[in-house]
């Protein structure tokens, strides 16, 4: 469910943590329903602007405008403005033991507040049933990422989008699926808590938390990056 490793590169952990204790501080859950209200409004101005596009465009062309739309210049006394320096696309990040280089989470939302180099990362996966791309797909080949190290492994939360196309909601189909597990491997998801919703005006949002099995090679111990929780926003 994951790609093969190469060999871990610890030259590069280092470098990148040098001086720098992990994981990271966790954001406040009220800066993180911020942000969802920040993701909210520009999905659904662009719905209004792009609807073709938005409702049948592929993932690739659905990020790319939102992500457009993030960086446009906003209100600077908007609470996104005040929170987020940029967003970057596909920009490159290691895993946690370098063994891959060039990981490309779909989103990175660096924070005022944070160091440049530990952004908060999106994944972002179109759900639509008859195309194939199900909650199962949205688990293994998203979710697993930040269980596993690849992404996120200097911080303790990170988001995921859901695309929907169908009638998929996080209650009637993530927390099954999470509760479950996929059938090679029932604990392969690490669920430490199933969804707890999020928030209120009609947003299908709640978060869940993961353990992680990984430890930080050049970090003396205690160097394990503890549990993440994982906020999971299917935008319709």
């Amino acid at each position: 469910m994951t790609a093969s490793r190469g060999r871990p590169r610890l030259d590069q952990v280092a470098e990148l943590t040098r001086g720098i204790r992990l994981p990271r501080p966790a954001v406040a859950d009220i800066h993180l329903q911020i942000l969802a209200e920040g993701l909210r409004e520009a999905f659904d101005d662009l719905c209004e602007r792009e609807p073709a596009k938005m409702a049948s465009g592929a993932e690739p062309e659905v990020t790319a405008l939102l992500q457009a739309r993030l960086n446009r210049p906003a209100n600077e006394e908007s609470l996104w403005s005040q929170l987020v320096l940029f967003v970057v696309r596909g920009g490159e990040s290691i895993s946690f033991d370098g063994s891959h280089l060039e990981k490309r989470p779909d989103l990175s939302i660096y924070l005022s507040d944070r160091a440049q180099h530990f952004p908060l990362v999106v994944e972002a996966k179109i759900l639509d049933g008859a195309s194939g791309k199900t909650v199962a797909s949205y688990c293994d080949r998203g979710l697993l990422k930040f269980v596993t190290g690849e992404y996120a492994w200097t911080n303790r939360e990170a988001f995921m989008l859901g695309y929907v196309r169908d009638g998929s909601s996080i209650d009637a189909d993530l927390t099954p699926r999470l509760a479950a597990g996929p059938a090679s491997n029932p604990q392969a998801y690490l669920v430490e808590r199933l969804p707890v919703q999020v928030g209120s005006g009609g947003m299908d949002l709640a978060y869940t938390r993961h353990g992680r099995e990984f430890t930080y090679p050049t970090q003396a111990p205690p160097n394990s990056p503890g549990s993440i929780s994982v906020w999971h926003f299917w935008l319709r």
